[in-house]
């Protein structure tokens, strides 16, 4: 075995190391993007006369874009070549950057956000198959213990660098650099990647579910958009009207899908993992644990800029104590492997509900001046908790996932992380501004206003997670030689 394994290392790609360096730098430039854009949103908002639906659609419209075309592109990826599909995404990402840079006005913007999420779901199902393709087994589990480092390491970076590019106001720009620094790193990879990442042979036999990815597509923006705009409107029939079509279009879409399986053709997301439990239950965990990072880095930068004067930088460095905790708690975790996979879940979830918790108590005690360093210690819990569950979130999901399905499940729980990701910030969004709007209508200080309007939001934090803590206990056990699938390495976007 041992000189099969150094045979296959012998015989591997002599540009798989540098390829792997660039590929982490595009994984990194799409994982510092999310983080970066949050300590920015209230510069934003003040300087494009945004409205509080149009900053939330800021974050919503690149993580709901990226969500709903995660899996297509990852099959078209494997159809036309995944390193000319890696090509075409760096390259869209770094024109959409330019786009989001330089917008005139916050719809163009929110366009440029949707452009930049559909460059990310081409670019990024590429990376984790070319490093799998590239790198020999001997090799393959080192090269991906990189995307947990980077992930980390991108979760610190985004709000520091977000804080210093938007304070320093570099040539009058404002906000602007925090999307025009991915130019020359778009610039960099291009080249690199074209020289260095290998080919991979595509398979043109395989072929995409178009009707699947329009279902599944109108029915997630049926139910997010009128939770964002329902309270704008206030709340007209036709908002509940889309939440019903919304729900009608996923039972449809689950039914297609069964269409095409007795069909024997290729589906979005086969039957066999809707129908399985664990997978099912799961899915409902991602959903949850992902609805709950997004919209409390959004409350958070509005809460200690709009609500009190902070600048971008020391919004960044007041949260930074919760990336460095997912950044310990991951490198930790990574020791473990796949034992306590289950336990590792509820203990990471119920550390979160408890540092959600903690952080309302800071907040609702805050007067006229915020305390700093009071939010240490409840962010840095929550950090934990997250870095402790989310290394073991996917694999336990996927320990009873059949082999055969393993890549469409792990596709699958990724495209669901940002449907999440996009579902929190509307919820979360809808408690924090109907708040601020009440505080205004009673005239209540914007101190005070804030306050409790973010508050409210944590709730929303404290249930999601307390519940994926509960819904561990409905995975059904698994046989002792069952072998946990590695899945995805999620970023600790948020």
């Amino acid at each position: 075995m041992n000189k099969l394994f150094e045979r296959s290392v012998r015989d591997a790609d002599p540009r798989r190391w540098p390829a792997l360096v660039i590929l982490l730098l595009a994984s990194f430039m799409n994982m510092v993007d999310v983080s970066i854009v949050n300590v920015a949103l209230p510069s934003m908002q003040s300087s494009l006369s945004a409205s509080s639906s149009q900053i939330e659609w800021v974050v919503a419209a690149y993580v709901l874009s990226f969500a709903l075309f995660l899996l297509p592109f990852g099959r078209l990826g494997d159809i036309i070549g995944r390193r000319g599909m890696f090509l075409l995404g760096v390259s869209a990402f770094t024109v959409s950057s330019a786009l989001c840079g330089f917008a005139s006005g916050i719809e163009m913007l929110i366009g440029a956000r949707v452009a930049q999420g559909i460059a990310a779901a081409m670019m990024i199902p590429q990376v984790m198959s070319i490093v799998a393709v590239i790198f020999p087994p001997a090799e393959r589990s080192f090269a991906f213990s990189f995307f947990a480092l980077t992930a980390g390491l991108a979760s610190v970076a985004g709000p520091i660098a977000g804080g210093l590019l938007v304070s320093a106001d570099l040539w009058g720009l404002d906000w602007r650099p925090i999307f025009l620094v991915n130019i020359p790193i778009g610039f960099i990879c291009l080249p690199a990647a074209w020289r260095l990442v290998p080919p991979v042979s595509p398979h043109p036999g395989l072929r995409n579910d178009f009707i699947g990815i329009a279902l599944f597509g109108l029915s997630i923006l049926a139910i997010v958009f009128p939770l964002v705009e329902g309270r704008v409107y206030g709340w007209p029939i036709w908002t509940f009207v889309l939440l019903a079509a919304g729900l009608a279009g996923l039972v449809l879409f689950y039914a297609w899908q069964r269409h095409r399986a007795r069909q024997q053709r290729a589906e979005l997301l086969p039957v066999a993992l809707i129908e399985n439990r664990n997978f099912f239950v799961g899915t409902v965990m991602t959903l949850l644990f992902f609805s709950g990072i997004p919209g409390l880095f959004m409350v958070l930068a509005l809460f200690l800029q709009s609500g009190f004067g902070f600048t971008p930088l020391e919004s960044g460095l007041t949260t930074i104590a919760f990336p460095v905790g997912v950044l310990l708690a991951s490198l930790a975790g990574g020791r473990l492997g796949s034992r306590f996979l289950s336990l590792r879940v509820a203990a990471g979830s119920l550390l979160l509900a408890f540092g959600m918790y903690y952080l309302r108590v800071v907040l609702v005690g805050i007067g006229d001046v915020v305390d700093r360093l009071a939010f240490i210690p409840p962010l840095l819990i929550a950090g934990i908790g997250l870095g402790v569950a989310v290394t073991a979130l996917f694999q336990t999901i996927l320990q009873g996932v059949p082999p055969q399905d393993a890549g469409s499940g792990s596709g699958a729980l990724q495209a669901f992380q940002q449907v999440g990701g996009a579902l929190g910030v509307a919820l979360v969004g809808q408690i924090f501004f109907t708040g601020l709007e009440q505080g205004a209508a009673r005239a209540i200080p914007p101190n005070a206003a804030f306050t409790a309007a973010a508050g409210n939001a944590l709730w929303y934090e404290v249930a999601a997670f307390l519940a994926v803590a509960l819904l561990v206990l409905l995975l059904r056990p698994l046989s002792p030689d069952a072998v946990p699938t590695d899945g995805p390495i999620p970023s600790a976007r948020r």
